[in-house]
């Protein structure tokens, strides 16, 4: 065994520093003197803090108007509805291609008149609407918007068709 090969732990206290002078580490403590970082608190800057300069946030120019989260809905007019009879869903109108797709929000908007009757079940419909609607001897009911089927749905739909397949053919 060699001497620099011995593990020793350190035996010493931490140093407890701004106690006095005599104490070795008093006064200053060790941070020097004056300037930003000999006083209490400096490391608790805010993010972006650039030493007193103006930061680079408040440098940039902020880019201006708002975009919502949230997607439009789909305007259908009344009019429109003159071609579909019976009932009318998001899927009906995606069929009659008045809406891209059938999975978003559908708000009917009055222009024109309607003479077919029409039970429509959408998302919005404006009150002018519901009222044109109504007398054309419709109804209007309001709905959620239609959830996509998920991976997992068509990987049960896939299993369930062999099994009635072969149910059937029994």
């Amino acid at each position: 065994m060699k001497y620099n090969d011995l593990n020793v732990e350190k035996n010493t206290r931490p140093v407890r520093k701004g106690r006095g002078i005599s104490a070795g580490q008093g006064k200053t403590a060790g941070r020097g003197t004056k300037g930003q970082k000999s006083r209490t608190g400096h490391r608790k800057m805010p993010a972006g803090f650039m030493g007193g300069q103006r930061a680079i946030m408040q440098a940039v120019p902020k880019l201006k108007g708002f975009k919502s989260i949230h997607a439009k809905a789909e305007v259908v007019y009344i009019d429109r509805l003159n071609e579909l009879k019976g009932s009318v869903d998001n899927f009906a109108l995606y069929d009659a291609g008045l809406i891209s797709t059938p999975y978003a929000k559908v708000k009917v908007i009055s222009r024109g008149e309607l003479t077919s009757k029409v039970d429509l079940s959408t998302q919005f419909a404006s009150k002018t609407a519901v009222e044109t609607i109504k007398k054309a001897g419709g109804s209007f009911t309001k709905v959620a918007v239609p959830a996509r089927k998920t991976s997992e749905d068509s990987r049960k739909g896939a299993s369930d068709k062999p099994a009635k397949a072969a149910k059937e053919s029994k």
